[in-house]
């Protein structure tokens, strides 16, 4: 069943990356002669498969985020979401904001290396889950089961929430972030706000009388803010202004872009989709789907101090609705890869804390499990140890570059990691060419 549903899988990419040929080498053929020749080669290979105290910035912890310079052009409803998201005050330490793990300076994600966040009333509660970056999410489907049972969509890694505007509410009341008791507690910072009276301007005058509607008020207008400003979805990457056909790939850029698409080797956009839509619009790098990839247990996390602790994504702990679906367990949402080579950490459990190490993990978890997964006296590999037994045959090992097996060569060498690498940095938000 696995198996077929990949396969499905797999014809629905290539008829996104045939779309990708065509309009691409239409696109270099505003390049010079070589430039064409290499990006078409580049297109032909490939295929569609496979704070302080670690809670903020200091910047962020104190409330002195910058404001977006595109706050003068947002509804008004995301102009108040633009404050709260600011606003260190509606939590119980005082010093943690929305933005204090999501820095807009760090493409709206941490700037520590911590693998979870410190929260609480006094910053010294841990997490369980890396912080996401919160850039490109306003595209992001309600969750959904696909036609051919393909989970896909919703917000957060486990997709359990419907909207942003829900994604918003756990951070407010999770004991290890904001830390809230109650929405009335959030209602009662809210009214010592500088902007409460905006906020009874903009959603009524009785609107600060009732908890459970100013919560919602304000988790909608987080919501409106992430839709409509800008910095959250710029679309100003190289790589944006490469398919423009405004710029030009290094050497090694296009190399790493062919082995990103190759589904014989990076197999990347098998998941991470790098063409536009057919609609013409830029990609997001992500198909918006689950997989379960076996990274290892990450000991940083204090919540795996419990032996008999598993985070499973899709069927719990977090999520509760799919509970019963034992072939989920082990699966999370696929990230976008805009900003990846911001990233401090990486993976669901932030196990890894760089971009070279991440691959390789991906290209030699097979081949070369020792080197990720924990090693017996007698020799032997604990692989796909974060993974309680009966839901270890739910991680992906058909996929490339998954299906190697010990002592195969794995996908991408030392050299072409390099080059992937390469390409992935041209997918930072920001890029202005030098003349």
């Amino acid at each position: 069943m696995q198996q077929e549903k990949i396969g499905i899988h797999h014809m629905l990419k290539k008829t996104v990356m045939s779309q990708f040929l065509g309009s691409n080498c239409a696109t270099a053929s505003a390049f010079t002669s070589k430039l064409t020749l290499s990006l078409c080669l580049a297109t032909m290979i490939s295929a569609c498969g496979g704070g302080t105290s670690g809670s903020a910035n200091s910047s962020v912890a104190s409330g002195a985020v910058a404001s977006s310079s595109a706050d003068a052009d947002l509804s008004p409803q995301a102009a108040l979401g633009a404050k709260i998201f600011r606003d260190t005050s509606l939590s119980a330490s005082g010093k943690l904001a929305c933005a204090s793990c999501h820095n807009p300076d760090n493409a709206h994600a941490q700037t520590n290396d911590l693998s979870v966040q410190l929260g609480g009333k006094n910053l010294d509660v841990p997490g369980f889950r890396a912080a996401p970056s919160l850039r490109y999410l306003n595209l992001t489907p309600t969750f959904f089961f696909a036609a051919d049972g393909t989970p896909t969509g919703g917000f957060n890694r486990d997709g359990r929430a419907l909207t942003l505007a829900i994604q918003a509410q756990r951070p407010l009341l999770a004991a290890h972030e904001m830390a809230n008791t109650s929405k009335a507690d959030v209602l009662a910072s809210l009214k010592r706000a500088s902007y409460a009276e905006q906020f009874r301007q903009v959603f009524g005058a009785a609107v600060l009388d009732d908890a459970d509607t100013a919560f919602d008020r304000i988790t909608f207008a987080l919501q409106q803010y992430q839709k409509e400003d800008k910095d959250f979805h710029p679309y100003d990457s190289k790589y944006d202004q490469f398919l423009a056909g405004t710029v030009k790939f290094e050497d090694a850029e296009l190399r790493g872009l062919a082995l990103f698409n190759n589904p014989t080797k990076g197999n990347c956009a098998a998941c991470h989709i790098s063409s536009k839509g057919a609609d013409g619009s830029s990609p997001l790098f992500t198909d918006f789907t689950y997989d379960n990839i076996g990274v290892p247990r990450n000991t940083d996390i204090p919540a795996n101090a419990d032996a008999t602790y598993f985070d499973l994504g899709l069927c719990g702990p977090d999520r509760q609705d799919l509970t019963a679906r034992a072939d989920l367990c082990g699966a999370f949402k696929v990230p976008m890869l805009r900003n990846v080579a911001t990233r401090k950490v990486f993976f669901h459990n932030g196990r890894f804390k760089n971009l070279r190490d991440a691959i390789g993990f991906y290209v030699r978890r097979d081949t070369n499990p020792e080197e990720w997964y924990p090693v017996a006296a007698d020799g032997s590999v604990a692989k796909f140890n974060d993974l309680p037994a009966q839901y270890q045959g739910n991680v992906n090992v058909t996929e490339v570059p998954y299906n190697r097996t010990l002592g195969m060569a794995p996908a991408l060498s030392a050299d072409e990691i390099e080059d992937v690498i390469k390409f992935l940095g041209t997918l930072n938000d920001g890029y202005k060419a030098t003349k």
